[in-house]
C-alpha cells in the first residue's frame, strides 16, 4: 500500500510539474489524505502497531475519498455561477485558518474544471476509485488482524 501511495503522489506531481496541471483546493487535500495515508501504510508494515496503522489508513482514505466524491459531484453537476476561488497557498497565507479551512472545501470554479480524464473518469473520480479500494483493503486488512488475533487468544487458552 505504501508503495502504491508513492507512485501514486509522483504521478500526481508529474501531471502538476510536467504536464502543467494545477491542483485545485480539493485535490490538494486529497493529495495530503493520501499522503497521510501512505505514512500510516508504511508504520503499518515497519512497526508493530499494525492494528492502529490500519486505523489510521482507514480513517484518512475514508476522509480522501469523501472530498474526491465531493469533487466528482461538482464535475458532473457543475454549479451555475462559476466563481474560480483562490489556490490553496494564497487562502493559508492570507487568512486566518479558521477562515481559510472553510474556503478549502467549499470548491470553486476550478474544482469542477476537468483538464485530464482516462478511461472516461477525471482525476477526482480516479482518486476516489483507489482511495475506496484502500479504504476496503485497510478494512479487511483489520478484520483479519482481528481474527487472528482471536485465534491466538483461543489457543493459548488452557483448557479445563
Amino acid at each position: 500500500m505504501a508503495g502504491a501511495g508513492v507512485a501514486m503522489l509522483a504521478f500526481g506531481m508529474y501531471l502538476q510539474h510536467v504536464v502543467g496541471l494545477e491542483p485545485c483546493p480539493m485535490c490538494i487535500v486529497q493529495r495530503y489524505a493520501l499522503i497521510v495515508a501512505t505514512v500510516f501504510a508504511a508504520l503499518a508494515w515497519a512497526t508493530p502497531f499494525k492494528r492502529v496503522s490500519m486505523l489510521g489508513v482507514l480513517a484518512s482514505t475514508c476522509f480522501g475519498a469523501f472530498v474526491a466524491a465531493r469533487q466528482s459531484w461538482l464535475q458532473w453537476y457543475p454549479p451555475e455561477v462559476v466563481s474560480c476561488g483562490r489556490d490553496f497557498y494564497g487562502m493559508v497565507e492570507n487568512f486566518p485558518l479558521n477562515r481559510a479551512i472553510p474556503m478549502i472545501f467549499k470548491g470553486s470554479g476550478d474544482c469542477s474544471k476537468v483538464d485530464w480524464t482516462f478511461l472516461g473518469g477525471s482525476i477526482a473520480n480516479w482518486s476516489f476509485v483507489c482511495l475506496a479500494f484502500w479504504a476496503l483493503m485497510a478494512l479487511a486488512i483489520l478484520v483479519v488482524l482481528g481474527t487472528s488475533t482471536a485465534r491466538k487468544l483461543r489457543s493459548s487458552t488452557p483448557h479445563l
